[in-house]
């Protein structure tokens, strides 16, 4: 059993959204909730659920960096966190999801930390009646998801850390990529809320810019290779993915496709860019995840009120390149670096070391 100690927490986390291209900033602070809170007496034990939807590389990133998160601060909090006998994949199926909601219900774990918007919506309607906290990660819209009622104020039993994707900031890659582009590809999995506000944004660009669309979809690996082979054949200059896990999860069996035609698969995380496609843009997962972790350990340890406490929102301006991908299809990318906050190389790999 991984267990942890350590001392009272009083969290000032104020993280920020600085995209390329310029986005708003919304700042984030819990001080206030761990001043009002109870110190924890030593040796306090907190049972902690972690759900993690899939197994795909952004995931298992964050779900780590939770789990190294809470050991850390355990031990100098004095108090141990318990996760090791509730940490639950629930790959991608809603039947299993379900069930280990049950479980963490009927176990009466102190707070559920669900990893990706499918499995945050599942834990939510699970303590709707029975309010454990909840602190999600990874989860694009929270809002449009119906998890918040506003990032600022959650208004019930749930907050958490946001990786919301900055759309035109990736488009303006791919035109600074490719000026005369006039077709690209919007890959993603329709059932998938995660993706829903990326790809009507996408479209708006498209249509704003003069771009044509061709649209494809797919909610297995069959289809999503399926539906890449069509992207492909229609002659797409470019390939848009979003922080869709469907598409993360096949992008090993999909990115040759890709290089074999000529064509940048341009993606809403890095996990994407490490699996062979050409770019990834968005969060740092393990921060997010670490981010997670501290708020969790606010709630549990400080006292603070999920309903009160705002959705982080992390800087999302980090492009991903895959070298080996770029160098495949014959793609400058040096033009990237003064759009991005940050340009990061990577080589393809199944998961991160």
């Amino acid at each position: 059993m991984k267990k942890a100690l350590a001392f009272i927490l009083s969290l000032s986390m104020a993280l920020s959204m600085a995209a390329c291209g310029g986005t708003q900033t919304e700042e984030t602070d819990t001080s206030a909730a761990a001043e009002e809170g109870s110190e924890a007496e030593e040796g306090a034990v907190y049972k902690v659920g972690i759900v993690q939807y899939v197994d795909d590389a952004s995931l298992n990133q964050i779900e780590k960096a939770i789990e190294e998160e809470l050991n850390a601060k355990g031990e100098e909090l004095g108090v141990t966190f318990d996760f090791a006998d509730t940490t639950y994949n629930g790959q991608a199926d809603s039947t299993t999801l379900n069930q280990i909601a049950a479980d963490l219900v009927a176990e009466q774990v102190d707070v559920i930390i669900p990893i990706a918007t499918p499995a945050a919506m599942i834990m939510q309607a699970a303590t709707e009646n029975d309010p454990i906290p909840v602190v999600f990660s990874a989860v694009t819209d929270p809002v449009s998801a119906g998890l918040v009622e506003t990032l600022e104020a959650p208004g019930s039993n749930i907050t958490g850390t946001s990786d919301a994707l900055d759309t035109e900031a990736v488009f303006n890659l791919i035109v600074a990529a490719n000026p005369e582009i006039s077709k690209v590809g919007l890959l993603y999995d329709n059932s998938q809320d995660s993706s829903k506000k990326a790809i009507e944004e996408a479209k708006a660009f498209c249509e704003e810019n003069g771009i044509e669309v061709v649209e494809k979809t797919g909610t297995t690996n069959d289809e999503v290779m399926l539906a890449a082979d069509a992207l492909a054949a229609a002659g797409v200059e470019a390939v848009f993915t979003p922080t869709d896990n469907t598409i993360m999860t096949a992008e090993l069996a999909i990115y040759e496709k890709f290089i074999e035609a000529g064509i940048p698969h341009y993606t809403g995380a890095d996990s994407f860019a490490l699996n062979g496609a050409f770019l990834g843009y968005g969060v740092n997962y393990a921060e997010l995840g670490t981010a997670t972790a501290d708020m969790a350990i606010d709630i549990l340890v400080n006292g603070a009120d999920p309903s009160e406490t705002p959705v982080m929102m992390l800087d999302n301006g980090i492009a991903t390149v895959n070298t080996e991908t770029a160098e495949a299809i014959g793609l400058d990318y040096s033009m990237f670096a003064d759009l991005c906050d940050s340009l990061v190389e990577t080589k393809t790999a199944e998961e991160f070391e």
